[in-house]
């Protein structure tokens, strides 16, 4: 199960039981950090934790301040440093930061020093803002819909949530700071936790905000382009706007949809194949032409289980809705599957393609399907996709160790990466 599957079941359960629950967001990273921006953890009541916001070294943490920093029932913002801290080799001093309490939280009353954090002298050298939200927020539950929906309708949603509000510090004469308060209604900007919302579900975009929050037009249209901007790029990004009150930073989270696989082939070597990509929250469909293997009970994980013949037309002309898109990995151990399959994928191209078996079995295969078809080019840009023997070459012959292989090679390729050891990266592990 992933961690957004168990995520979404214990919000399933909390509101059920109506927990008193805190979701714990990570919205900025400066440096290093294990997560990225978007991971989340649900924090029961009574402290327990679903999901993580780190390699462990923070959950404690946020766990036992969870209900403390939300008691008033609105947002807050803590900072955490994993880099190292002089404090923590001094004992005195480590026992009085202790004592302070140091750390810097947000409320819309409480607004410590931007630059303190609690400090973990953890040697990542890098700090982690996490947004703490009471579950039961208007917000917080038009979240939990969303990321039900992207998972449910397989498409991407885009969650912009204010991070911070920096107010304006300039001098006001008499007579302004007299209009400011006559107006004081249109002089509230938007605030922390302020959100706008694009369900995939939904045909148009939604503001979920606090009940003194105000969004000018000029600066909606500037989010709803962004909002829009990043659903188009794929990619989370941080900006700031700037309004008559100040500047306000804006967290948009692209929200991705799950990564779906297709395996042409139900053999046994394809059982270890689909429990990995499942524990990835993939979405996993197998299929085969013999019925004795194409069985959900042979694959009670997958979300799909199709029986096709190959003479099967019109299930064929059904078949990139399915694949576009998609990974496909075609292991059927079968020739005349395979080159059926591979010769379907080769003319409407996924994302990926990968044919089990040795170079010189798949090159036949391709030769073979070439010379079938009227124009051998026809087949070109799903030779570009095609990765053949399918897999990295990390050994072992188990189908475990070939399932390994194989989502290795699918992750790297369909994140842009080249899958080699990250002792060989020049550069950072998360830099683009």
């Amino acid at each position: 199960m992933s961690q957004l599957t168990a995520l979404l079941q214990a919000i399933d359960q909390a509101q059920a039981q109506q927990d008193d629950a805190v979701m714990a967001t990570v919205v900025q990273v400066e440096g290093s950090a294990y997560r990225r921006p978007g991971a989340r953890m649900l924090v029961w009541s009574h402290g327990q934790p679903v999901g993580t916001i780190s390699g462990g070294c923070l959950e404690n943490e946020a766990c036992k301040k969870a209900q403390w920093l939300t008691r008033h029932g609105q947002p807050a913002l803590q900072r955490y440093s994993t880099g190292h801290a002089d404090f923590y080799t001094d004992p005195d001093a480590y026992a009085q930061a202790q004592a302070q309490d140091i750390g810097s939280v947000y409320t819309n009353d409480i607004e410590a020093d931007e630059d303190e954090a609690l400090t973990f002298g953890l040697g990542c050298n890098g700090t982690v803002s996490v947004l703490f939200e009471r579950l039961n927020s208007p917000a917080m539950l038009a979240v939990s819909q969303l990321l039900r929906h992207v998972q449910t309708s397989q498409r991407a949603g885009v969650i912009a949530t204010v991070i911070s509000n920096q107010k304006s510090h300039r001098k006001q004469t008499h007579d302004t700071k007299n209009k400011a308060n006559q107006n004081n209604q249109s002089e509230i900007s938007l605030q922390l936790g302020d959100r706008l919302l694009l369900d995939p579900l939904q045909h148009e975009l939604s503001w979920f905000t606090q009940a003194n929050s105000r969004v000018d037009s000029s600066l909606h249209q500037a989010m709803h382009n962004d909002v829009i901007f990043t659903l188009t790029r794929q990619k989370s990004l941080h900006q700031t706007y700037q309004t008559a009150q100040g500047s306000i930073q804006v967290f948009l989270e692209y929200v991705a949809p799950p990564n779906r696989l297709v395996i042409f082939g139900a053999g046994h070597d394809a059982q270890p194949l689909v429990s990995m990509a499942k524990m990835q929250g993939w979405h996993v469909s197998v299929i085969d032409s013999r019925p004795h293997f194409a069985r959900k009970a042979r694959f009670p994980d997958a979300d799909y289980v199709g029986c096709i013949d190959l003479t099967d037309t019109s299930a064929l002309a059904e078949l990139p809705n399915l694949t576009n898109g998609a990974a496909v990995a075609i292991m059927s151990h079968s020739l005349a599957q395979d080159r059926h399959w591979l010769k379907h994928m080769l003319l409407n191209p996924p994302r990926y393609i990968g044919q089990l078996g040795p170079r010189y079995r798949t090159e036949r295969l391709i030769a073979e399907i070439q010379h079938s078809l009227t124009d051998p080019m026809h087949i070109e840009q799903g030779l570009e996709a095609l990765h053949y023997p399918i897999g990295l070459d990390i050994g072992g012959d188990t189908p475990e160790a070939i399932a390994l292989a194989i989502m290795a090679e699918i992750t790297a390729t369909l994140n842009q990466r080249s899958g080699k050891m990250l002792k060989q990266r020049d550069l950072s592990i998360h830099a683009e």
